[in-house]
């Protein structure tokens, strides 16, 4: 046994095609930001094609894998951070259990990469059920043990000249469209044809012809001037009751200077990390203040409901809703406020906590008992504005966000605290992916943070100001407001599984064609 083991070692120590998906997979990581290398993109898929062609499912599968491992490995190789340095866990536990979430992850490429080796008889049809199985399984990626749609490949365009398709058909059309291009480059290398080519001109002209016809949305003639306050509070400190106050007491002196002259102040993801019952007294106060000088403040803040024992990971607005209020009227539980749906595991909420919290301190950690808000809540109003929330890993969830898009949200504004992961490229992939979101629904975005990356993007200019990570610091800016519904904001991805269903269409029927004409064949002969 140990034999076979170890010759099974040293054949895929051999297999060119191993290493050729390991490459593939580990180079995908600086297609994404901070590196921005968009074009590796579609080459690594185009390997990823060459090594997944296999006559047999099993092959397919097994090159797959480890080209989606790889992908993880590296690419979310930011939540091991974390878990080495709050977890508690030996390194040997944490690495292994950084490989099981890897390999998890694995199995969807994976799947996508077997069916298309299993359905297919030409190399059109393996291209289009490789879209089909992407669109699938990449689906359930987002669904499946609360989701985790982190890395699909549509976020290495957002700064890209296709990330004009994004309003158009989002970043899961513009995933599929970076599989349709990386499955064309590999058969014009390998059937020295330019059919791909010609494939893949009309899918973007068409794609392009498309976004031509659309009512773009346009800048308005409002602007706002906003006060976004980064505290880099040290993760060790964030919830110690002792540091409760001394945290409270720095964002409001970071932001006193400032209040006078501007019509918006955002605060991070738990700024105030008091139970917002027991910090009464001070958010009255800040309430005071926000009306006194004509503004208004958002501040995340935990909300532990003590009739209910419910605790939510909640957004609140303090100063004047509208702007012909003379006054503050902060009460708890206003409902002006948002609660977190889209919790994180382990950091909000544990499963089986019975039996996981006892065993490490990465399934013990403050603040892991969250209660999930409502799917879809009203928008935030500020100073009459309506503000489209999203709570740190809610971002990444296009479907959440959209259907809590309204025809009245001016500002799309998102939270977070991303010190749990030090100097890696997490906090800046968290970044890329809330400006896709503000591509798709085109309307500007606020990122609050508590350590960084804070900042503003205009998804018209694509310009984006934001504060250095790791400091204590404002950034105050004006913000463009927006006019106009772009085509995804209005039908979200049903048109991409309408062309994904019209796919499945065509390749059955193509193969049905094949079957009966093969099957004439044979009874002539």
């Amino acid at each position: 046994m140990a034999t076979t083991k170890l010759s099974n070692l040293l054949s895929l120590c051999k297999d060119k095609r191993a290493w050729l998906a390991l490459f593939a997979g580990l180079a995908l990581t600086f297609a994404y930001a901070p590196f921005n290398v968009w074009p590796l993109t579609f080459f690594a898929l185009a390997i990823a094609c060459y090594v997944t062609d296999m006559p047999s499912p099993k092959q397919a599968a097994k090159y797959g894998f480890i080209f989606g491992f790889a992908w993880f490995s590296l690419g979310i190789s930011w939540v091991h951070v974390s878990i080495a340095q709050y977890g508690g866990l030996p390194l040997p536990i944490s690495l292994l259990l950084m490989a099981l979430l890897c390999a998890y992850l694995a199995l969807y490429p994976t799947l996508a990469f077997m069916l298309a080796s299993r359905f297919v008889n030409t190399p059109w049809q393996r291209v289009a059920v490789l879209i089909v199985g992407f669109a699938i399984f990449e689906w359930l990626r987002g669904k499946l043990l609360t989701g985790f749609p982190w890395l699909s490949f549509g976020y290495t365009l957002t700064d890209s000249p296709l990330n004009t398709l994004a309003p158009l058909i989002g970043e899961f059309g513009l995933t599929l469209l970076c599989v349709l291009v990386g499955g064309c480059i590999y058969y014009i290398w390998q059937q020295r044809s330019a059919k791909p080519i010609m494939v893949m001109a009309a899918c973007l002209l068409l794609l392009y012809g498309a976004d031509a016809l659309q009512d773009k949305p346009k800048h308005s003639d409002k602007s706002i001037s906003t006060l976004l306050v980064q505290g880099n509070i040290q993760q060790s400190l964030r919830w110690e009751p002792e540091q409760f106050w001394p945290t409270m007491s720095k964002y409001r002196d970071m932001t006193r200077p400032h209040w006078h002259d501007v019509d918006l102040v955002l605060w991070p993801e738990a700024a105030i990390p008091e139970i917002e019952d027991f910090a009464n007294a001070f958010l009255v106060d800040l309430d005071k203040a926000a009306a006194f000088n004509n503004t208004a403040l958002i501040t995340g803040i935990p909300d532990y409901q003590l009739n209910s024992k419910t605790v939510y990971n909640s957004l609140i607005v303090l100063g004047k809703k509208h702007k012909e209020d003379e006054q503050g009227h902060y009460q708890y539980l206003h409902t002006n406020r948002y609660q977190k749906h889209q919790l994180l595991p382990i950091g909000e909420f544990v499963p089986f906590e019975d039996i996981l919290r006892p065993l490490a301190p990465l399934f013990d950690l403050a603040m892991s008992s969250f209660t999930r808000g409502e799917r879809i809540q009203h928008n935030l109003i500020a100073n009459d504005l309506h503000i489209l929330p999203a709570i740190c890993y809610e971002i990444a969830f296009s479907e959440l966000v959209r259907d809590n898009f309204t025809e009245r949200s001016d500002i799309l504004f998102t939270v977070s605290n991303d010190a749990w992961f030090g100097d890696s490229h997490g906090p800046h992939q968290h970044m890329q992916i809330a400006r896709m979101r503000a591509l798709e629904l085109q309307r500007p975005l606020i990122r609050a943070t508590n350590n960084g990356v804070t900042g503003v993007y205009d998804p018209i200019l694509e310009q984006q100001h934001t504060i250095a990570q790791f400091t204590s610091d404002v950034l105050k800016t004006d913000v463009q407001l927006i006019s106009g519904y772009s085509f995804y904001s209005q039908y979200g991805q049903k048109p991409i599984w309408i062309v994904i269903a019209l796919l499945v269409l065509s390749v059955t029927i193509s193969r049905i064609k094949s079957y009966l004409f093969s099957r004439f064949e044979q009874d002539l002969l």
